[in-house]
């Protein structure tokens, strides 16, 4: 259900592929984790444009925000009350260039790094909110949208992030796009002749290491 994911790409590549006019102050990373901030891609006004928030959300409607959602499941998110706002208003996509996942093997988690063939930066369907606590300050939250997993990772886990097409970026970011029918079509699993995965150490298991070795191939 993507719990860790890489943004290693540079700045300048992530600008690009998202159509950004300002160049993103971003760091390599290897190991990102819930709780901690993460890029996303919004659009306000006439652009789009990439801010840090928290990866967990919290619904605006929440009383408390003791506990935060890593992920959606696409095939009940218009459903659910809690997301409707978010779901029609508040889209984002969470740029990534890969994602680990765990399969259990030998009484023991494995973990896996999935990327895509051409190590180019994914797009996960994503939404965000601002949540208010009673004292007025605010949080903005982020959590990614899962779907059924394709044959790769069928092996690995039975869920995987939507992986958004480049050519949708803009229509899911479309304020005016509110109509499930027309937004379920993105939901479908990312094709896997387009992906590869391979087994990587348990460095990645811990959230405070950060590191190339996260995402080397055993």
């Amino acid at each position: 259900m993507c719990v860790r994911f890489t943004l290693n790409a540079t700045p300048e590549v992530i600008a690009k592929t998202f159509n950004l006019q300002e160049i993103p102050d971003l760091t390599l990373r290897y190991n990102i984790a819930p709780g901690q901030h993460v890029a996303i891609v919004r659009h306000f006004e006439d652009n789009s444009r990439l801010d840090l928030l928290n990866w967990g959300l919290v619904p605006g409607g929440s009383k408390d925000n003791n506990h935060p959602l890593i992920s959606v499941r696409s095939e009940t998110v218009h459903e659910e009350p809690s997301f409707q706002n978010a779901i029609k208003h508040t889209r984002c996509i969470i740029p990534a260039t890969g994602f680990f996942e765990w399969k259990h093997e030998d009484n023991r988690e494995q973990p896996y790094y999935v990327r895509l063939l051409n190590s180019g930066i994914m797009g996960f369907a994503g939404i965000w909110e601002c949540w208010k606590a009673e004292d007025g300050t605010e949080a903005e939250t982020c959590c990614i949208l899962t779907t059924s997993s394709n044959r790769l990772i069928q092996p690995i886990h039975k869920r995987m992030p939507v992986i958004l097409s480049p050519d949708d970026f803009g229509f899911w970011l479309d304020k005016n796009v509110q109509h499930p029918i027309e937004l379920q079509r993105l939901y479908q699993p990312s094709p896997s002749d387009l992906m590869v995965a391979h087994e990587v150490p348990d460095l990645v298991n811990n959230p405070r290491f950060d590191s190339p070795s996260c995402i080397l191939q055993m």
